[in-house]
């Protein structure tokens, strides 16, 4: 971020701090040994390895074509026109820039050209989209940059063994999971600092871990095992974590990247950036590079326009849907894949190729998503047709491509899709034309995928014209929530996959009446959820427990932007980021809605809680711990207790202090008051005005004369009246 800052921007800020920049010798001015606060030089090895600066364009924008007919001069000029007419729709080639070598005895061509465009991303690109071209039966195009073979040539011609390295055993990354304190960590972006801490409940304040200045140029996210923390940079992003605090493990050099997006697994990390076109008329360049975590090594990267990673045809001027990758299989990041114009591309992780090198072929498909624990795609079709060809919703088992179930669906509007995320349960929520096309009505198709053949429940409300505003299922359970009504006031239902004998059917079990709602937030435990109010509702919450269908609390945050649970399910944060210009900071509340401490911060931008990795406890060990928490808890009970007392001894502590500088403040000025006693008598010519006994009281009587005439004469008009 610091280097990004304009030297406008430098002279301003130095006229407000007061400093003459001319007066500054820049070159006296040194960083710490070994400090270059988290930002690459453009001089350090691994950039000249992967990004090496060019002063020059050299060969970059240079194509070599080969597997090219071989032909006699009468035939060269056609050849030429037809790859001129292949190359020319990619970009703008250089005058003269096609050229054919010709065999000085056979007159004939030698089958290759060279293409040169006018920038080395044009050339790139004609190089991934026409290597493998199929010109006939006979040519298949095999395209190299041209500043390859000089790579290449360059490659000893006798092998020698790598270096190996002694064994040097590595941090424990995880170590932050056995705080005897069992706390969580989140980390938040303020200003220029970013930060992370402890969220000490007991002691109704969070306490400082990590802090550094300018550690990213634009966001932080933390990886979805909460191992490593990535910031991103103008060179690419990095990954930071550690033992006693925060590392910097590895870097990940992509140019300008914007995105960055983790798979389940924490293997690998995606990087996205967007490149401004040549020709005004094209779209933006899209480059993606897929890293292993680990070694920084790119295991693919994927290039091409902006239209090539559009999801369902919907772009920006200057990026795609986010993320293109869609991971899948659980935690095993055995698969990702991407929505194309009728397919969806599966790729493995084993060989970063695609699914039995094909993709997966959908007319019209316009959504897909994946199971969170299988490697099971859902995926949406709309009507066609005029409303002849039915929409559907089918499942497709990766890898074999089979389609375990499918359900057509009439007079659709629109469609969304909801996994639950023990993959157990999936729900489709249809918004179907009523029968005179003016409005619409909403119904869900519930999925239960662990059952035999996969059997599918309607649901509709009881009210079908009511507006669904939010839909959640309950983490690693059996019910779902929702938002619905067209009043200011909508009202919340719950339903549950299990009926009191246990048998598959669905069934309410209550419904919350005109409740200042628009979001819903299980606790990751599930049981408990949050009802939230945002945006028109100003921040309301209500603590609810599914359980006993009671409320347990109803709080406030005024503003609130944000609303996160923390992994275990036993704080809330709610946060106000600088979407709005005052109010910026974050709250704390116990997950029954007691609030706990609030932290304002100016330029507020973002609040995450640290993920933790799944328990490692069977389902059988935890309910066998739940059944004796009274055994464990007498422990944390008398450690509570002894952090309450701590408490009300600190609060002692900062009473009698208050005391004592009061005290102390008004014995200063008492000695004054006495120390000035002579000059206030001088003052008042002798008199002494500090006693109260040496006054003297005396009572004064006034008389009031009333003005008899104007009395008299009201009595007259009174008389005359």
């Amino acid at each position: 971020m610091a280097l990004a800052i304009s030297m406008e921007g430098i002279e301003a800020r130095a006229r407000e701090l007061g400093v003459d920049l001319s007066a500054v010798d820049l070159d006296s001015i040194t960083l710490p040994a070994g400090e270059d606060f988290g930002i690459l030089s453009d001089d350090e090895e691994i950039l000249r390895d992967e990004d090496p600066p060019e002063l020059e364009m050299g060969l970059s924008n240079i194509i070599v074509v080969d597997n090219l007919p071989v032909v006699p001069p009468e035939k060269f000029e056609k050849l030429e026109n037809v790859i001129r007419k292949i190359y020319s729709q990619i970009g703008v080639i250089k005058e003269n820039g096609l050229w054919m070598p010709v065999n000085p005895e056979t007159k004939k061509t030698y089958g290759y050209c060279f293409i040169e465009y006018n920038t080395p991303q044009e050339a790139e690109l004609a190089r991934e989209k026409t290597n493998g071209y199929k010109l006939d039966k006979s040519h298949i195009f095999a395209v190299n940059m041209l500043d390859d073979f000089e790579k290449y040539m360059k490659v000893p011609d006798t092998w020698t063994p790598a270096e190996i390295k002694p064994y040097t055993p590595g941090e424990n990354l995880l170590k932050w999971l056995t705080d005897e304190k069992a706390r969580d960590q989140f980390v938040i972006r303020a200003g220029t600092l970013t930060e992370v801490y402890w969220n000490d409940a007991r002691k109704l304040a969070p306490e400082l871990v990590f802090q550094k200045q300018y550690w990213t140029d634009s966001f932080i996210q933390w990886s979805p095992l909460g191992t490593y923390l990535a910031t991103v940079h103008r060179q690419g992003s990095q990954v930071w974590g550690g033992e006693n605090g925060f590392e910097r493990l590895m870097r990940f050099a992509h140019p300008m990247v914007k995105l960055i997006d983790f798979s389940p697994g924490e293997r690998y990390l995606v990087t996205y950036s967007s490149h401004e076109p040549s020709n005004p008329r094209d779209t933006h360049r899209v480059i993606l590079n897929i890293f292993d975590v680990r070694t920084g090594k790119v295991m693919r990267d994927f290039k091409g326009s902006a239209d090539e990673f559009t999801t369902g045809g919907n772009v920006g001027v200057s990026g795609v849907s986010w993320p293109i990758f869609r991971w899948g299989g659980g935690k095993d990041d055995k698969y990702f894949a991407r929505l194309g114009k009728n397919v969806i591309s599966v790729y493995e992780t084993d060989t970063f190729s695609l699914l039995d090198k094909k993709s997966l072929k959908v007319e019209n498909v316009v959504d897909f998503s994946w199971s969170p624990t299988d490697p099971i795609i859902s995926l949406f079709v709309p009507e066609m047709g005029g409303g002849n060809q039915p929409a559907r919703v089918s499942l497709v088992q990766i890898p074999g491509k089979e389609e375990l179930r499918q359900k057509n669906l009439f007079s659709v509007s629109d469609c969304k899709m909801y996994w639950q995320n023990n993959g157990e349960y999936f729900a489709v929520q249809v918004d179907r034309y009523t029968k005179t096309k003016k409005s619409t009505y909403t119904g869900f198709e519930l999925f239960r995928i662990k059952e035999r053949d996969i059997p599918i429940e309607v649901l509709e409300l009881e009210n079908k014209n009511d507006k669904i505003i939010a839909f959640a299922w309950e983490p690693k359970g059996h019910r779902f929530a929702i938002v619905h009504g067209d009043g200011p006031r909508p009202d919340v239902s719950f339903y549950t996959m299990r009926t009191a004998n246990n048998t598959s059917r669905v069934s309410k079990l209550t419904t919350l009446k005109a409740k200042q709602a628009n979001a819903l937030y299980w606790s990751p435990a599930g049981r408990f959820i949050v009802l939230a109010g945002l945006k028109g509702f100003n921040g309301q919450l209500e603590f609810y427990n599914v359980d006993e269908l009671e409320t347990m609390a109803t709080g406030e945050h005024f503003m609130a932007t944000d609303i996160m649970w923390d992994p275990t399910g036993r704080y809330l944060a709610t946060a106000v980021t600088s979407v709005h210009e005052m109010e910026n900071g974050f709250q704390i509340w116990s997950f029954n809605g007691k609030h706990l401490y609030k932290v304002s911060k100016d330029h507020f931008y973002q609040f995450i809680w640290r993920p933790r990795p799944p328990s490692l406890l069977s389902p059988e060990k935890e309910e066998e711990i739940a059944k004796n928490l009274k055994k464990y808890s007498k422990k944390y009970e008398q450690e509570d207790q002894d952090a309450f007392n701590q408490l009300s001894e600190q609060e002692r502590k900062r009473r009698t202090q208050l005391q004592e500088e009061w005290d102390s403040w008004v014995a200063k000025w008492k000695q004054m008051h006495e120390e000035e006693r002579a000059y206030r008598r001088e003052l008042r010519d002798g008199e002494a005005s500090d006693e109260e006994e040496e006054y003297e009281a005396k009572e004064v009587e006034v008389e009031e004369v009333v003005d008899v005439t104007e009395e008299v004469l009201a009595f007259d008009l009174l008389d005359q009246e």
